[in-house]
Parts: structure tokens; C-alpha cells; sequence
């Protein structure tokens, strides 16, 4: 089997499961609502970190960014966003159904266009730099547009934002917000596989092989890394302001910008799976995830314990990712050739 129909059928089977899982699970409806989260931050990460070899401790800015954008936008529309905020919920403000979802799809779309035009406007400053001090550097960024919003009045500071209440029944919220999470992760990773069939792809590997001579073969190397960055943004954006949404309420530290949580999650369930590759992610993340709700679950207290373990054991016994392990140790499944008279030929003459 070609590469291209091995693709073709993976991708076929996570859109048969998005359809059908919350018919079969409906009780865990969110639980893979926040599975497709989990794949759309680990894959969209590793357009710069895998492919690219940037490793951004960041990117989790644009979520937050997104989440911002978004409650701007839908409560702008209706009552003025200072004076929402002021009250701190003295107020009611009542949204009919028409401005709820107008407001929902326009601050999903500006949340995307924020986030990504914010990412090269950062991009320009920080791809400046390389290696662990374009990481620090990233995180540097998400750390402060935490402290700083958490200092801006104008969307609540500190306390947080509420967000407009879904106005359908109490079982309609989570079927939508699911629909969302599973629309925005599927066309994400659709964008993802087609830019790594492209010229595009070739070019972000070349970054990551050698940045230098890539320049110097003539690859304007910060336009690719700037527009990688971008599609990156763009989908984090969307998925904050899904994920305000989807939660109701927004704080700047512990929702919007939570770096020690979620900002390490994508990293972690990139470097799980087997970074710089399309399916390495996506199997990070599905692990993790389901590691995370069973500790968060049956072992609470530990669960860090747990989640800690396995970062170590990543690092230490599969460096080069579970997608990467199973490639070595079974090449045949995976489509590749492995010429066994050359190898032995090889020992042979070793000998």
C-alpha cells in the first residue's frame, strides 16, 4: 500500500469516528470534544516544531488570543464590552438566538485572522532567534500577554470575562461545541497534509536540516517560517474561541493562557507520538488525552504523577516518538523496503 491510500485510509477512519463517537459515547461527548482539541494543538504545533524544528513554547498565545478576540467581537455586538466587563455580573445582558450565533461564527473567524496576523507580527521578532532561546522566547511572550491582560480592565482583568450563554437546551451546547472541535481539528489536519505533499513541506524540512544552507540554496526561509507560524495561529485561534465558549467563561492565567497545562500538553503529545511527522501527533494526542481523563479520573492527586512518568519515559526509551519506534521495529508495515541481503552482506564483511 502507497503512502498516499495509507493516509488516505487514517484519515478516513478519524472523520468515521468523529461522526460516530458521540452516538456511541454520548455521555463522553466532551471528553472527545476535548480529544479533537488535543489533536488540533499537538498537530498544529508541529508544523514549526516538527517540521520545521522550531520548537515553540508558545503557541498556547494564540489560543488565549483567540479567546479574547472572539468575546470581544460577540459582546461588542450587542452592549458595550467595557461596561460588561465593569460590572463583574451585576448585569444580564440578553442575547437572542440570531446574535448568539452570528456573534459565535463572526469571533471564530476574527479569532483565527487575530492570532495569525499577531503571530507574524511577533514572527518577525522572535524567528530572530534559534534553538532553546526561540523556545524561552516564545514562552516569554505567552507569560506576559497573560500578566498583561490580567492588568486590562476593558475585558475584565483579573476576574475574567463571562461569556454569552447558549441559548439552546442543555444537552444542544455540547453536541455544537463538539461539532466545532471536530470540523476545526479535521480541516486542520487537512491543511497540514496537503502542505506537506507541497514544495512548502520540502521547505520546512530543509529549515530544520540546515536553516544556513537552505538560505543559501535560496529558500527565503523566515517567509516560510512566518507563514508556517501563521497556519499554526490561525487554527489555535479558532479552537480559543471555541474553547471560551464551550466553557463560559474566560480568565487570562488559568484558561486563556495556561502555559503549564495545556502550553506543555501539545509539546508532550507531539514529542509522544513522533514529532515531524502528519500521524505521530494525532497518536500523541489520543494517548494522552485518554491517560489524562483516566488519572484525572481514577487516580486524582496522582494524575501529574502519571503524566510526569510519561514524559520520562518518552524521553528516555522513545526519543524518536511511539510512531517513530514502531517504524524501526516493524518497517514492513509501514510500507518501507528493507534490503536484508544488503545488510547481511554488510555484517558479513564486518566480520
Amino acid at each position: 500500500m502507497n503512502k498516499t491510500a495509507h493516509d488516505g485510509k487514517i484519515f478516513a477512519g478519524l472523520i468515521a469516528f468523529g461522526i460516530l463517537g458521540p452516538l456511541l459515547f454520548p455521555d463522553y461527548t466532551l471528553q472527545i470534544a476535548l480529544m479533537w482539541l488535543m489533536i488540533l494543538m499537538a498537530s498544529t504545533w508541529d508544523i514549526m516544531g516538527g517540521q520545521a524544528g522550531y520548537n515553540s513554547l508558545g503557541n498556547i498565545f494564540f489560543f488565549g488570543i483567540g479567546m479574547y478576540v472572539s468575546a470581544i467581537a460577540q459582546i461588542g455586538m450587542v452592549y458595550d464590552v467595557a461596561a460588561y466587563t465593569s460590572a463583574f455580573g451585576a448585569i444580564v445582558v440578553e442575547f437572542t438566538d440570531t446574535q448568539y450565533f452570528t456573534g459565535l461564527v463572526l469571533g471564530i473567524i476574527l479569532a483565527g485572522i487575530g492570532a495569525s496576523a499577531l503571530s507574524i507580527l511577533f514572527g518577525v521578532t522572535v524567528f530572530g532567534l534559534r534553538g532553546p532561546y526561540f523556545a524561552i522566547g516564545t514562552l516569554g511572550v505567552a507569560l506576559a500577554a497573560g500578566e498583561l491582560i490580567s492588568g486590562w480592565g476593558y475585558v475584565g482583568g483579573g476576574g475574567g470575562i463571562s461569556m454569552p450563554v447558549y441559548p439552546g437546551e442543555a444537552g444542544a451546547s455540547s453536541k455544537t461545541f463538539y461539532a466545532l472541535f471536530f470540523v476545526l481539528a479535521i480541516s486542520a489536519l487537512g491543511v497540514i497534509r496537503w502542505l506537506l505533499g507541497t514544495q512548502f513541506g520540502l521547505a520546512l524540512n530543509a529549515i530544520r536540516d540546515d536553516e544556513d544552507k537552505a538560505e543559501a540554496m535560496g529558500i527565503h526561509t523566515l517567509r516560510y517560517k512566518l507563514i508556517g507560524w501563521s497556519i499554526a495561529a490561525f487554527f489555535m485561534g479558532m479552537a480559543g474561541a471555541i474553547f471560551g465558549n464551550m466553557i463560559g467563561f474566560i480568565e487570562p492565567l488559568e484558561v486563556a493562557f495556561p502555559t503549564t497545562t495545556f502550553g506543555i500538553f501539545m509539546v508532550a503529545m507531539a514529542l509522544l507520538g513522533g514529532k515531524g511527522t502528519l500521524w505521530g501527533p494525532v497518536l500523541g494526542a489520543i494517548l494522552f488525552h485518554v491517560v489524562k481523563e483516566l488519572t484525572w479520573t481514577y487516580l486524582l492527586g496522582w494524575q501529574w504523577v502519571a503524566l510526569g512518568l510519561i514524559i520520562v519515559v518518552n524521553i528516555v526509551y522513545f526519543q524518536q516518538g511511539l510512531l517513530g519506534w514502531a517504524r524501526d521495529k516493524w518497517p514492513e508495515a509501514f510500507g518501507l523496503k528493507v534490503d536484508t541481503d544488503a545488510g547481511a552482506a554488510a555484517r558479513e564483511a564486518a566480520e
